[in-house]
């Protein structure tokens, strides 16, 4: 069995009572992760929050043989799963495509299976090239929003709910204080990630 971190759910207290806070599971996928700018910063934010489980799929499956049970054991303890990568010709990196084609399977995330019905999928991602770049006049032609659709699909496939996805353009080109401000927004959402969908 894969050793994946165990996650530990939490409360909020206000004023009156306590609010259970949604498991997250941020499935993180880079292939070189040392070089990574933006994306170290955006896990930083993402550790230490208690009800979220980070899941390097890297560091966890560098020969590529994903241990499927343990990964669907994982998904079924959480609520809102946040696939984290950089923009990879156009969709992620050939782990999180392989994890994808295997554990998301007919039969457990859709067809009879519907594991992860009214779970929700939000992509957390980074990219190389500019906004300007993804639009009818850059040198990408489509905005990202278009070429995340596969993403987007496969959410609805498996009855997911899409949230809209957390995009750092430009990721190695932008002032580090623009990367740690986004950073602060994705922590800022993840204590509260259903907060606008209640």
């Amino acid at each position: 069995m894969s050793d994946i971190s165990q996650h530990t759910t939490t409360s909020i207290k206000g004023d009156e009572q306590a609010v259970q806070q949604p498991r997250v599971l941020v499935i993180y996928a880079h292939p070189d992760p040392d070089n990574s700018i933006a994306n170290q910063v955006l896990l930083k934010a993402a550790q230490g929050l208690p009800h979220v489980t980070v899941h390097d799929l890297y560091a966890h499956y560098p020969d590529f043989f994903i241990d499927v049970a343990a990964e669907h054991r994982l998904l079924l303890e959480h609520d809102v799963i946040v696939f984290q990568h950089p923009l990879f010709m156009y969709s992620c990196p050939a782990l999180m495509k392989e994890w994808m084609d295997t554990v998301l399977g007919k039969g457990f995330a859709f067809g009879k299976g519907r594991a992860l019905k009214d779970k929700h999928w939000r992509s957390v991602v980074t990219t190389g090239g500019s906004k300007e770049a993804f639009s009818a006049h850059g040198y990408n032609q489509y905005p990202l929003e278009q070429i995340l659709q596969p993403f987007e699909l496969t959410a609805k496939l498996c009855q997911m709910h899409w949230i809209e996805p957390l995009v750092l353009y430009w990721a190695r080109n932008v002032e580090q204080a623009v990367r740690i401000e986004h950073a602060q927004a994705y922590r800022s959402w993840l204590l509260h990630p259903l907060e606008s969908r209640e």
